[in-house]
């Protein structure tokens, strides 16, 4: 056990007002740092690699290392919650008129929780669809997913879903649904591909569109507006006995195809798809502009909503600033094309998207009390 006088110094430390403008500090830098690496890194992996993070790491030229250089937001976050929690249970006092101060410290603690469950929890993704189209599922815009499709049953696919996270260089990949296993010899997060020419090395691909191709690792793409063509060289494996060496990748249009034990397979590398209990069926889609311009006024959606589950079935629309909640994700209008017959909707599924709500009510209730007891004294003084 600490002496007294070290754990004096300990909670003098996590409670003291030093602290807390410390960390509020820091938070204001790495806001502006995030902001800046917006430019190269693009907005999602600069959040991830500044505000959602531990340390911010430096990797050099050349070096397989990764070097914490700067505190992240998940420290500092993590240290002015600590901070909040002590004051506020050990410094605060706990009487009538003090009790604005505890619920605005209860609000910004439930703030900082809220953004750590936004972190670990929230999932987003997109539905690009087309005017008649229905869709019962949106894609990751960053992650992708082995498909292997049974087709043998002409009216309904059977599909295992292979994550990214185990598309692994070396791993064998085992499913209880699938007759065969999975080898991963190569994989990328982004690369280039062409046709093959007489002066290229000879192919890995023995089936498939991959002997005539090349493929190449490239850069991972950090712009918000491009997109990783992510590829994999795969090997079905049966007893020992190899089905086919395959390129698969999101970039490639047809799928990858081969016969086991009478039944037609195919092989296709896709965005991550989330499934939902509903469809959604695009009837309409305007794209209105101001007068005389080409500036954009107004994007929205007319959807057919139908969840047999909950016997809904009603006509939605989506507007720009006027999402649809439903079923545990709320769809925005995000984008359009195909000459305004496509429309895409950005999807979040956040469980604690009450949470900063909540914790700004907190905030400015207790606020409001604070300053409202301490007028109502002053008042009662000047009487």
């Amino acid at each position: 056990m600490l002496p007294k006088t070290a754990s004096k110094q300990l909670v003098d430390f996590l409670t003291s007002m030093r602290l807390t403008l410390a960390c509020l500090v820091l938070l204001m830098v790495l806001v502006l740092i995030c902001t800046l690496a917006q430019v190269p890194l693009g907005t999602h992996l600069a959040v991830e690699r500044t505000i959602r993070t531990l340390f911010i790491r430096w990797t050099p030229q050349g070096s397989s290392l990764s070097i914490p250089v700067f505190p992240g937001g998940g420290l500092v976050g993590s240290v002015l919650l600590v901070n909040l929690l002590f004051a506020q249970f050990l410094r605060l006092e706990r009487s009538r008129r003090k009790t604005g101060l505890w619920l605005a410290h209860l609000g910004l603690a439930l703030l900082f929780v809220g953004e750590f469950a936004s972190s670990l929890c929230q999932v987003e993704s997109r539905m690009p669809i087309e005017i008649g189209q229905t869709r019962d599922f949106s894609e990751d815009t960053r992650a992708m997913e082995l498909a292997a499709i049974d087709s043998a049953d002409s009216a309904l696919d059977t599909v295992t879903s292979i994550a990214q996270s185990s598309l692994i260089p070396g791993r064998e990949i085992v499913a209880p649904s699938l007759p065969f296993k999975i080898l991963v010899r190569r994989w990328y997060d982004n690369s280039a591909i062409s046709m093959r020419t007489p002066m290229d090395p000879p192919s890995e691909a023995t089936m498939g569109i991959g002997p005539s191709i090349v493929v190449r690792p490239q850069s991972i793409a950090t712009s918000d507006d491009e997109q990783n063509a992510a590829a994999a060289l795969i090997e079905p494996v049966e007893g020992g006995r190899s089905l086919g060496v395959f390129w698969v990748s999101n970039a490639l249009g047809a799928p990858q195809g081969f016969v086991f034990e009478g039944h037609p397979w195919r092989l296709v590398l896709r965005q991550r798809r989330y499934y939902l209990p509903f469809a959604l069926t695009l009837k309409e889609f305007h794209h209105d502009v101001y007068p005389g311009t080409d500036i954009p006024k107004n994007f929205s959606s007319l959807v057919r909503l139908v969840d047999p589950s909950r016997q809904e079935d009603r006509d939605v629309v989506i507007r720009m600033n006027s999402p649809l909640r439903y079923g545990g994700s709320t769809f925005y209008q995000a984008s359009f094309g195909m000459g305004d017959k496509l429309s895409v909707l950005q999807v979040v599924r956040n469980p604690g998207w009450l949470i900063p709500y909540l914790s700004c009510a907190l905030v400015a209730i207790g606020m409001l009390m604070h300053f409202g007891i301490k007028l109502s004294g002053t008042l009662r003084g000047s009487l």
